[in-house]
């Protein structure tokens, strides 16, 4: 599925259609509105309103991407005809007023391989816009879900084992959660340093949408790309994706003093080498450490990452299940960590 949309991604980009000319049905005056239509074919993103087949705009996959109980997920920007995204100091792309960014969630073993859910975060004048849209069961189009919704689903996970959940499409409010940075809605994923793009179409998308190529290097290794860096390497690219966007200074996590972005937090207790917990509760595990070094059965960050439990799992909210490989590799991570001298 993922390697499926990856083609199409690079079809359209070559095709030239990453210029981002909106074709016949797309409606910059909806996007560009404070509106927040109950169907999701009023933005005129989908051809014919196929969820696979983007009107207009860059599809994009990421090295690390967030874990989302499993699912595949198809994302694509829609940015308006003459304008340029901006790459910050940081790696962080400043997009355009008027831009979507678009990422559909589904399993290949549902329905069809037809997505779930499709989230729209919106730049507008005013700041960004998140807006989640539920698939109709006939699948022809999506309803706005502003209270979120849980939808029973089964699918099976790589290693062949069947899940069975309500997977939870977030309330607007939790998306704000998640996407908060110091009080506003951000994106998450689309960093510079995390894109994988498409070697035929990369030139033609710096050409065309990022002022300052030099910035999309360095690159977050894959973390399950053994090739793509070292353990702790790609353990911490992990984290980033999964867990920093509330645990750095700026995020809705930053009480905590617990941050866990890929390159700017040093390895210390800020990142949870030896950090004791800042509350007593169920969390911890009546574990002392986030992270024990060489001990992972010890580290209550494990504890948490390997828990189902509302009132433990981290991330709190965007999965019903264990994401047993990213567990793995974090296990692997700290297993490997010289153990504190005392």
């Amino acid at each position: 599925m993922r390697r499926a949309f990856a083609a199409l991604a690079a079809a359209l980009l070559c095709a030239g259609v990453a210029v981002a000319v909106p074709l016949a049905g797309v409606s910059q005056e909806v996007i560009d509105s404070d509106a927040m239509p109950p169907k999701l074919s009023a933005f005129g993103l989908f051809r014919g309103n196929d969820p696979k087949m983007p009107s207009t705009g860059v599809g994009y996959t990421l090295r690390a991407p967030l874990f989302s109980d499993y699912t595949d997920k198809y994302r694509f920007i829609s940015i308006p005809m003459g304008k340029n995204a901006k790459i910050l100091a940081d790696g962080v792309i400043d997009f355009p007023v008027g831009t979507v960014l678009v990422k559909s969630f589904g399993w290949s073993d549902v329905n069809d391989g037809r997505p779930v859910e499709t989230r729209l975060l919106i730049r507008r004048a005013g700041g960004w816009t998140a807006l989640p849209y539920i698939w109709d069961a006939d699948g022809k189009d999506a309803t706005l879900a502003l209270g979120g919704r849980r939808v029973p689903v089964s699918f099976k996970s790589p290693d062949g084992e069947t899940h069975s959940i309500r997977y939870a499409v977030p309330n607007k409010n939790q998306c704000k959660e998640c996407h908060s940075l110091n009080g506003e809605i951000v994106p998450i994923g689309p960093k510079v340093r995390n894109f994988i793009l498409d070697p035929a179409a990369s030139s033609q998308l710096r050409g065309l949408y990022f002022d300052n190529p030099a910035a999309l290097k360095p690159t977050m290794p894959q973390w399950d790309d053994p090739k793509s860096g070292s353990v702790a390497d790609r353990a911490r690219a992990y984290l980033d994706v999964n867990c920093a966007h509330c645990h750095n200074p700026g995020g809705s996590a930053s009480n905590s003093g617990l941050f866990l972005r890929w390159t700017d937090d040093p390895t210390g207790v800020n990142f949870g080498l030896g950090k004791r917990p800042t509350a007593a509760g169920r969390g911890s595990g009546g574990m002392d450490f986030a992270i024990a070094p060489g001990d992972p059965d010890h580290s209550f960050l494990i504890y948490r990452l390997e828990s189902t439990d509302p009132g433990i799992a981290m991330p709190e909210v965007g999965r019903s299940t264990v994401h047993k490989e990213g567990a793995a590799l974090l296990r692997q991570w700290i297993a490997e960590m010289p153990k504190a001298s005392h």
